[in-house]
């Protein structure tokens, strides 16, 4: 069913107000990139966070040294595994965050100050994007903090020069998520005028078009990156998204049947499409924004589905592998003017009770942790290697009108004798101030308002590059390292060092990939900002290094001597990083690698030569300052039940800092 403007008011009703949120794992960016400062650069560069200058975290380092990267291909991207294809072969991966303003409860037995509900989604690209050459498509960190290039459009534009002022737009070493396309038709098409915009004034484009970039809460049109800010601002929204929803987390859980069901995942959305006016060749933007205004011009009201995966094969092999692994085919083009392709479609959104935190606070719910979530890294049945990116909105709403049933009807029109139900700063008098009224501090831009954070580039790896056996079919769990250099208050918003999940319980049938990275330039420097300059630790300054070494238990800071350790030699590694035959690996070779944080590949030089702990020119710094910031680790498990505890040597700093977790194997 396509999603008519005429219902829009109550879809859009979920934007309402949206505050400070912070990833944590997988690292969120906030739009840092490399910066040695607190603050980031460019709150700009690439989405629109409106969180503090001072939150996120650095892209990780894939150099083997202290040496910053230079460019994309010296970023390290956390690698987590797909599912596969067996209902028992699933990934799972554990997303934190931290939001400012509380969240959870519900009206009836347990109300909170305000409604809340926060939206996960991830972005991932096809292997035909992936492609080296096809840079104006492919999701990147970038190499530098600037923003994207966007040059207006004008008029019935040919297709060479919209090709001309694309190429001349997109710049390869810049970050970017949305595509140029995607904010280009973004700007160009109208904007829904069946939204509440209060008594907020929104501008319009050099074509003369109030369009999808002016919304409530961005009035003057500013751009981030591509990112278009009407589908920023709104959800379900009502045009074709590249995000795929992961989970929707409600206040009010009568309301999911509503966000599964309406979910870019299983609801297809339409847009305007229409041939350039010199070659009829296909047009990715146009101004209309419904089938009617379509119509009127001689475009077509497009459908698009919202896809995954591009499988091979023809459409009777497509067609007869619908719903075979739980995931739905579609014989459809992947856009407008493509051939007919075999697209694999997301499943519904997860939606469930959020988790309770309280006003004015980045901290733990009422079990002691953030807010999490643990995703299902989806199957991808093409078996081709994965990017992708996560982000995380966090939307708040007031009781001060209704937020499903306002609309544009309620706008501030003073002509017509309408007043908006919130107004700027408004005068109020309550009758006990002998006539002088109080002032209110209410901006309507931001009665309604939108927080995100993103996380960095990752990759999706398939099943097939892990070894045949047991690797293949188990349940993979992912253990990883949170944080930055710094104190507790030199870090804020962002937190100090721990491993997470820090408390870990897995099955011993599952399998565990532990793996980390860090950063070069976590130095905390100025400016800070509205907080402290600096980076108290261990080691070089502004480097992060991590290890795990075992403990006795954890009350203590001292790691166990080999002769009484079990984590490693009650493991099986069924797949490495650094390269050393399964069949040489020994139980010492591997604790040397996790101790080392990949620095020696093994610990006798008759399994790794002058890469082993033997053999190695250079020993290993005591504070790990010439291993690398990054570890791709391995893929264990666990040959006997128990509890496991480790800590990392280098950061678990008591009274200071505690960087210790443990495994239950059950």
């Amino acid at each position: 069913m396509a999603l008519g403007l005429q219902l829009l008011c109550l879809f859009a009703a979920f934007s309402l107000v949206w505050s400070d949120c912070y990833l944590h794992n997988p690292r969120g960016s906030n739009n840092r990139l490399n910066e040695r400062s607190a603050n980031r650069n460019n709150a700009n560069r690439i989405f629109d966070s409106q969180n503090n200058n001072r939150g996120g975290y650095n892209a990780g380092e894939a150099n083997q040294d202290q040496t910053p990267f230079q460019n994309e291909d010296e970023i390290y991207y956390m690698k987590y595994f797909q599912s596969g294809p067996d209902p028992d072969s699933t990934s799972h991966l554990t997303i934190e965050w931290t939001n400012q303003h509380g969240c959870g409860g519900n009206e009836n037995n347990d109300p909170h100050k305000l409604n809340c509900n926060m939206v996960i989604q991830y972005m991932v690209m096809t292997e035909e994007q992936l492609e080296e050459a096809n840079k104006l498509e492919r999701i990147r960190n970038g190499e530098n903090t600037n923003t994207q290039d966007f040059r207006n459009p004008q008029r019935d534009e040919s297709s060479a020069n919209y090709i001309n002022r694309r190429d001349n737009s997109v710049c390869v070493d810049r970050g970017m998520h949305e595509t140029f396309d995607f904010y280009n038709d973004c700007y160009v098409r109208s904007r829904n005028r069946g939204l509440f915009t209060a008594d907020q004034r929104l501008r319009s484009n050099n074509l003369g078009t109030s369009s999808a970039i002016y919304t409530r809460q961005n009035p003057n049109g500013n751009r981030r990156g591509y990112e278009c800010p009407e589908e920023r601002d709104y959800y379900p929204y009502w045009h074709p998204t590249p995000w795929r929803d992961i989970a929707v987390l409600v206040d009010n859980t009568s309301r999911c049947d509503f966000y599964r069901s309406e979910s870019f995942n299983v609801q297809p959305r339409q847009h305007c499409r229409e041939g350039f006016p010199n070659d009829d060749s296909p047009q990715p933007f146009s101004e209309a924004n419904t089938e009617e205004a379509c119509t009127a011009i001689g475009g077509e009201w497009y459908t698009e589905y919202a896809f995954i995966d591009i499988e091979s094969g023809g459409r009777a092999a497509c067609e007869g592998r619908n719903n075979s692994d739980g995931y739905r085919r579609m014989w459809y083009p992947p856009q407008f003017g493509d051939a007919s392709a075999c697209l694999v479609l997301p499943n519904a959104p997860v939606c469930q009770q959020v988790g309770w935190t309280r006003s004015n606070h980045l901290g733990n719910s009422r079990d002691g942790v953030p807010l999490n979530f643990t995703w299902q890294v989806p199957y991808f049945p093409s078996g081709e290697n994965k990017l992708a990116v996560i982000r995380v909105r966090y939307n708040i709403s007031t009781d001060d009108y209704d937020p499903w049933t306002t609309d544009s009807s309620s706008n501030e029109n003073i002509i017509l004798g309408i007043r908006s139900p919130v107004t700027q700063n408004p005068y109020v008098n309550i009758g006990s101030t002998s006539n002088k009224p109080l002032r209110l501090a209410i901006n309507t831009a931001q009665f309604g308002r939108t927080f995100q954070d993103r996380t960095h580039i990752m990759e999706l790896r398939p099943r097939s590059m892990l070894p045949a056996g047991e690797a293949q079919t188990c349940r993979i769990m992912n253990l990883n390292v949170r944080g930055k250099r710094g104190n507790i208050v030199q870090v804020y918003p962002s937190v100090e060092y721990d491993f997470f999940p820090n408390r870990l319980t897995i099955n011993q049938d599952d399998c565990l990939h532990i793996q980390w990275t860090g950063s070069n330039t976590h130095n905390n420097g100025n400016p800070a900002g509205d907080g402290q300059a600096g980076d108290a630790g261990e080691g070089t300054g502004g480097t992060d290094r991590h290890n795990m070494v075992e403990i006795p238990e954890p009350g203590t800071n001292y790691p166990l001597p080999w002769e009484l350790a079990n984590l490693f030699n009650n493991t099986q590694v069924l797949w490495n990083s650094w390269g050393v035959s399964l069949n040489q690996l020994t139980p010492v070779d591997t604790a040397v690698v996790f101790a080392s944080a990949g620095y020696y590949r093994c610990y006798r030089d008759t399994v790794c030569g002058a890469d082993s702990m033997e053999s190695k020119a250079e020993a290993l710094n005591q504070l790990l300052n010439n291993a690398p910031a990054s570890f791709e680790g391995a893929v264990l498990r666990f040959t006997r039940r128990g509890t496991y505890h480790y800590i990392c040597s280098r950061n678990n700093n008591f009274t200071n800092r505690s960087q210790k977790g443990f495994i239950t194997v059950t």
